[in-house]
Order: C-alpha cells, then structure tokens, then sequence
C-alpha cells in the first residue's frame, strides 16, 4: 500500500552477513526485496522467504508496522531482515530504494513488486481521472519502476521477479475497472520482461491471487453496506469455502523465485482456490 513517505534510509548501510534457517533452506544465501512487505501478502512473502533462509528486505511507506515486523523475524534469526520507508508512488525514491535493498548485503535474487491499492467499490462514471492516475501510478508504474531498476542486479544473480497481479486481471471486476486495468498492465509487463530478461537468465512470472484475507480485502469490504455479508460471500465463491492466507500466496512466490520453477518464465499462475471455476 502507498501513501506518503515518511522517512528514508541511508544509501550506505553496511553489508550485513547472511543469516541461515535451520528449518528450510532454498532460499539461504540469497536475498529478497519485496514492496509493501509490511502487511496483508507482502508480509506473508517475507515470512515464507525468512523461513526459507533468505535475508529480506523490506519496503514499504508504513514505518510503524515495517519496523514491528523486522524486529519479530530479527529476534529469530538477527540481522536477516532489513525495512526501506519509501512510498512506490514516489519513483525517484523507489529507485532508491530498490538499489539500497541491492546494496544491503551486496546482491539482489528476487523482487517481489506487491505494494498495491484496492479503490472503494466504484463505477466507471465516478472515477476520475486523477483517480485512476493514482491506481495506475502505485499498481503498475511502480511495478514497471522497481523492475527496471533491479534488472541489471538480478542479471548477475540470475536472479527472479514476481509480480503480485490479481485474478481480475484475466477476470475483471465489476465497479473496479481502474484496478483490472492496473492489474492487467502487470500481466502483460510480466511477459514482455520475460523475453528481455531470458537472455540473461532472469525469469519474471506473475501470481494472480484471488480472494485472500488481508487487510486490504478487509478495507475493501468495509466500503459495502455490510461488509461482514460481503466477506462471507467472498469466501463462499471458492469451492474449498475459504479465502487464502497470505502465506500461502507466499509459498506460490517462493515456488517462482527458486530453482524448483527454472523453466517457468513469462507466465501468470493463477492462485484463487479454485473460484473462477464456478464464476
């Protein structure tokens, strides 16, 4: 989620040693930036990558929420975690912090482009333009931003992006046409990244979740007359009776950026449970 930055982080921290988990170890010597980590899918991400011995970077506009995470995972395993305060709306102080996250401890193996919004429950007569500038703006340019600028860096690592798209994407959404359309830009961004990153060993893919319970579907649901009817309705379209968590999502992110997925490239995996069989 993005909104206005609230304070930044030298571009000279030290390099920090990478920490390991003994509990799984894919990811183990490689580091991972994520954007909007702090909270809702970002932070189940970087909680799967932590347990998968990846040291993880963090950026995300919430300081507050950012800082709590850090100190959590850091008490487990110290030092592998490390928050960037920078709003994706901001391009300038994204790419910034894209090339701190590469700095921290000297390499970049996977970003993960997730910081996003959800607009109220809106019809295309009432979003105006300024509106859908600032879905684009977060959504996709932010997407496009970070990307470009971790490309030269995952090139050395043979390194992955996962762009965090939506099933709307493939779907739609009705009184939500702004953010289809940003999710959409995503998918196709995905696959045109693909073929130029193909040539140096960077594969891009895209997960496309459905229904999840995150505070963003939660917001969402609280712009509707009865927002405790609209999430029950939400979690009956899947036919296992539930919305995902966000780990779960994680788990699909992790699955994309390590060697297990090495001939997947270009392609939008679609994570909804199911529910878009029964649309």
């Amino acid at each position: 989620m993005s909104s206005s930055e609230t304070s930044s982080v030298s571009h000279s921290a030290p390099k920090k040693q990478l920490g390991t988990s003994a509990v799984d170890q894919r990811f183990a010597g490689r580091v991972v930036a994520i954007t909007g980590g702090a909270a809702g899918i970002g932070r189940g991400c970087a909680e799967v990558f932590f347990e998968a011995g990846a040291a993880v970077v963090i950026i995300d506009r919430d300081q507050a929420t950012g800082e709590a995470l850090v100190a959590e995972l850091n008490q487990r395993r110290s030092q592998s975690v490390h928050l960037i305060v920078c709003d994706v709306a901001a391009s300038d102080r994204l790419q910034q912090a894209i090339e701190q996250a590469a700095a921290r401890w000297g390499r970049l193996d996977c970003l993960i482009n997730n910081a996003g919004i959800h607009p109220p429950d809106t019809p295309i007569e009432a979003t105006s333009n300024a509106e859908l500038q600032e879905v684009l703006q977060i959504n996709f340019v932010s997407t496009f931003v970070a990307s470009r600028t971790a490309l030269p860096h995952l090139r050395k690592t043979g390194g992955a992006i996962v762009n965090m798209s939506s099933m709307t994407a493939v779907l739609g959404q009705r009184n939500s046409v702004a953010y289809s359309a940003s999710k959409g830009a995503q998918l196709s961004l995905t696959k045109s990244l693909a073929l130029e990153g193909a040539a140096f060993g960077v594969r891009v893919n895209a997960v496309l979740p459905g229904n999840v319970n995150t505070p963003l579907m939660q917001s969402w649901a609280a712009t509707l007359p009865d927002p405790a009817a609209a999430l029950q309705r939400i979690a009956d379209l899947q036919p296992i009776g539930r919305m995902a968590e966000p780990v779960e999502i994680g788990r699909v992110c992790l699955f994309l950026a390590s060697n297990d997925a090495s001939f997947i490239t270009g392609q939008g995996i679609e994570v909804d449970g199911g529910a878009s069989l029964d649309y």
